[in-house]
């Protein structure tokens, strides 16, 4: 299958979405697809405001519209909903195309912690650039109800892998700290709400694994937190194992890659009961989810390592490649009731 990619998050980005569509191109390029990504490194961009490595593509249609053109894809598939989203969507609109979408990211959350912007009106959009969409790709049962309640149709669970072989369990003395270790893995901004992880009062120390815009102010107010910038690699999978829990305190992820990242190492992890968590741990003895996050945290650490290494072994990204293509629709045209079937 020739299969068009289309998203607004690439690299040199580090993200979830960058990790989830690198794995699964990866995986479907392996098993016999081409696979075309249209990106923002394929168009001239603007910095984002707030977010340095992230290029708006803005009127990129004219430069994209050949590109699909020529690729001549079986699926066109929109991961974003940013300028090349926005454009491909219009593009596949005018021509009678047929599509599918995948909801990463809850940005009209991001937006209200960031400027204010009603949530009324970042879903209004959202709702709308999905409205068309043959199937909308969801991470999770739980955000699968959620965006019903707020009026998104026709949505498909599209689960995420672990690289097992890189995050596995290994000796802890990478790390030369007090202990227990509780670190939180990711991006430093507002809307992942670290500061709920920092200001708990927790024997032993605390990491702070990852970059991002807040990191000098979250510094300045915990000078006794431990901030060892972005990791990626060999070197983020040896800070993960060599942790003795992981908090997660974001209430806005649609998953929570970094989970089943620290659980395929052996390390439990702490959380509040919201999406993404409340699917992968569920009543799994691997995590703790809970309103009271210090108390989640200190009960993780009674959680047996070797329970959590194997429920993360349930997650691959071949499974997970292979739900996204059986999600895919032909690109035919005509109105969706030829073809969509529930």
């Amino acid at each position: 299958m020739r299969i068009a990619l289309i998203t607004d998050a690439w690299h040199p980005q580090i993200n979830g979405v960058v990790t989830t569509l690198t794995q699964t191109m990866e995986v479907l390029r392996r098993l016999g697809h081409t696979v075309e990504l249209c990106a923002p490194d394929r168009f001239y961009t603007w910095p984002c405001p707030g977010y340095p490595n992230v290029g708006l593509a803005f009127l990129c249609g004219p430069r994209l519209r050949p590109t699909l053109q020529a690729f001549k894809p079986d699926a066109i598939h929109l991961a974003s909903e940013g300028c090349v989203g926005f454009a491909a969507r219009r593009y596949c609109r005018e021509m009678g195309y047929h599509y599918t979408t995948s909801f990463h990211t809850r940005f009209p959350e991001y937006f209200k912690m960031r400027i204010g912007l009603p949530l009324w009106i970042g879903y209004g959009y959202m709702r709308w650039f999905h409205s068309e969409s043959a199937r909308v790709m969801v991470t999770t049962e739980s955000m699968r109800q959620a965006l019903a309640a707020k009026g998104f149709e026709r949505m498909v669970i599209w689960s995420r892998g672990v690289d097992t072989d890189l995050y596995r369990p290994r000796e802890k003395d990478f790390l030369r700290d007090e202990r227990p270790i509780f670190a939180y893995v990711g991006r430093v901004v507002v809307e992942k709400n670290i500061e709920d992880f920092l200001k708990l009062e927790l024997p032993g120390t605390q990491y702070v694994i990852g970059d991002g815009t807040q990191r000098p102010e979250l510094e300045r107010k915990y000078p006794k937190a431990r901030f060892v910038g972005f990791q990626t690699g060999e070197m983020l999978a040896r800070y993960m194992a060599a942790a003795d829990a992981m908090v997660f305190p974001s209430r806005t992820d649609t998953f929570g890659l970094v989970i089943l990242e620290a659980l395929a190492a052996g390390v439990p992890v702490a959380a509040f009961p919201a999406p993404g968590p409340i699917d992968i741990i569920g009543r799994a003895p691997v995590g703790v989810l809970g309103a009271d996050l210090r108390q989640a945290a200190l009960d993780a650490l009674k959680l047996n390592p070797a329970d959590c290494r194997r429920h993360a072994l349930n997650y691959s990204w071949e499974q997970s490649a292979r739900q996204f293509l059986g999600h895919l629709t032909p690109m035919i045209r005509g109105p969706h009731e030829t073809y969509f079937k529930t």
